[in-house]
């Protein structure tokens, strides 16, 4: 007899629960959302100067590579649907202290995005004239003025305000705002190819690859990887899917198809769209120094100057509604890390909207931090983008041994060939880590051993007869795989010292992550112990739906 998909769990915090309201069309904007903020403004660029009309191939592959990661969330995220189950996933594989490992990468990430996507919006809106002469918002080297820091900091608290009020608001403003910046792109992209189509690009500046194979492949955490993140924050939301069994499996996989070919329809446009003039040097500065607005810029110089007021509009509520969404999800994160006891038990604590309070502020508090030690937007990306890689890199690796160890449990669905795209996804998302480049790599080992500076102050205010077993030896790949890719890193050719073989550092990369999967996956706790772990979760996280309602 096969085991049920995951129904909910229990809660913290006065009896209340978080409320199942999400349908498939909410889940699936929310993944939308995400994806597509400041990425397609900002990213064209960055990845053009890095890679040239390559920059195609690198979009490519990006897209193929985070499509296996999507599919992984997908079967996870319906078959073991609740709230922050990027943290819960390993948690429920690996036990709690890998449960921590992924969940505190996945939480240091998402709490950034918002921070990172309230920057983007003031780089455009300081490069409008009449907001720079009457209000200057950033210095010279992109950290925020005083004035930038009040405006930012007053997004970060409507961020805060409407993800307190609850999901549903929440979704709604979301919804609304994902078709607004779904069609400016798609606009864009109609208007310079109409326009400004000029193929001769493609091969112009030092031809279609001017910086090889090593520019693609650092095009990836440049800009590309970044612009495609967000397909799991409905995973993040899980808990309140109103059908998650159905919805949530079509929402990742429906938004990652309609994200992937937008980008590649922007990036083709982008190209195709420069001054040939621009190019004759290189890639080095192909629409003028210090212009944050690319897609401005070349509506302009096509004739369609009212194009490029309507992308200073985008500019602003595309990369806000981004935050909003991240936000969200970093709550959820958080709250997933406080019911499991590795964090503070305040954060699980659920609101009279039904929605964590306590981790949505922290969410708040930790993004204002955000706004002060980096310098740019850009500054902010590759570190990102690292977390982003250690997260998903869990998902593969957790599907493939809860398959093993709860392969009985009803999967609404299942990845193809799973066995072959498990540990296929995880080789992915450790290159896409490598390629982020040793500054980023180092700097998320540090962060980790912050986190579990928390962990062990979390653990000693917790009475010893409550604690529960961390499960130290299925975690035991965790510290070597996160320490041998930093080393990897350090002698590689992104950032490293370049002593590793150009093709073999990729080899290298490719064959310790093979052994680190198959490694983890003999090491992954009891059947029994998934089992209890899961039943735990079904105990009343979410309030059922009504009846009707969960016929829609």
């Amino acid at each position: 007899m096969s085991k049920p998909a995951v129904a909910g769990s229990d809660s913290v915090g006065g009896g209340r629960h978080l409320r199942r309201v999400l349908g498939f069309w909410g889940l699936m904007f929310i993944c939308l959302g995400s994806i597509i903020g400041s990425g397609w403004l900002l990213g064209a660029l960055t990845t053009a100067v890095v890679a040239g009309p390559a920059s195609l191939i690198s979009w490519a592959l990006a897209s193929v590579m985070l499509a296996v990661l999507a599919l992984a969330h997908a079967e996870l995220g319906a078959t073991y649907p609740i709230a922050g189950g990027t943290a819960r996933f390993p948690f429920f594989a690996f036990g709690p202290l890998a449960g921590f490992s992924a969940g505190w990468m996945s939480w240091l990430r998402s709490v950034l995005i918002a921070p990172i996507q309230v920057e983007a919006t003031l780089s455009y809106m300081d490069r409008i004239g009449w907001i720079h002469d009457r209000a200057d918002l950033l210095h010279a080297n992109g950290t925020l003025t005083a004035a930038g820091l009040l405006i930012g900091s007053g997004l970060m608290l409507i961020f805060t305000i409407i993800n307190i009020l609850g999901v549903q608001l929440l979704s709604g403003i979301n919804s609304v705002t994902v078709v607004f910046k779904a069609a400016v792109p798609l606009l864009t992209v109609v208007v310079l190819m109409t326009l400004a189509f000029r193929p001769s690009n493609f091969t112009a500046g030092g031809g279609f690859a001017p910086h090889g194979a090593h520019g693609v492949f650092a095009a990836l955490p440049a800009g590309v990887v970044f612009a495609l993140l967000g397909f799991e924050q409905a995973i993040q939301l899980a808990g309140e899917a109103r059908d998650p069994q159905r919805d949530i499996s079509r929402a990742v996989i429906v938004a990652m198809a309609i994200a992937t070919t937008l980008y590649l329809l922007l990036q083709v446009a982008f190209i195709a769209a420069l001054d040939p003039a621009a190019l004759t040097r290189g890639w080095d500065n192909p629409v003028g120094a210090g212009n944050f607005g690319p897609y401005a810029t070349l509506a302009a110089a096509a004739g369609a100057a009212w194009l490029a007021t309507v992308l200073y509009v985008d500019a602003v509520i595309s990369p806000a509604g981004t935050g909003l969404v991240y936000m969200a999800g970093a709550a959820r994160l958080s709250y997933a890390m406080g019911r499991e006891r590795v964090l503070p038990r305040p954060l699980a604590r659920i609101g009279r909207s039904r929605v964590p309070v306590v981790s949505t502020f922290l969410a708040f508090v930790v993004g204002e931090l955000a706004f002060l030690p980096f310098p740019s937007w850009q500054a902010l990306v590759g570190l990102v983008t690292s977390a982003a890689a250690i997260m998903y890199a869990f998902a593969p690796v957790s599907l493939h041994a809860l398959r093993v160890r709860d392969g009985d449990r009803n999967r609404p669905y299942r990845m193809p060939s799973g066995t072959v795209l498990a540990p296929l996804g995880f080789v992915f998302a450790n290159l896409i880590f490598y390629w982020s480049g040793y500054e980023a790599d180092w700097k998320l080992g540090i962060a980790a051993l912050i986190g579990f500076v928390f962990l062990a102050l979390t653990r000693r205010g917790i009475p010893s007869g409550e604690r529960s077993g961390l499960r130290g030896k299925s975690a035991a790949w965790v510290w070597p795989w996160l320490g041998g890719m930093i080393l990897i890193a350090y002698f590689g050719r992104y950032g490293g010292t370049g002593a590793l073989p150009e093709w073999w550092d990729l080899v290298i990369v490719i064959v310790f992550s093979l052994a680190v999967h198959y490694t983890a996956v003999r090491l992954a706790v009891p059947a029994e112990a998934v089992d209890a772990a899961v039943r735990h979760e079904e105990e009343g996280e979410s309030v059922p739906p009504p009846p009707a309602a969960s016929t829609r």
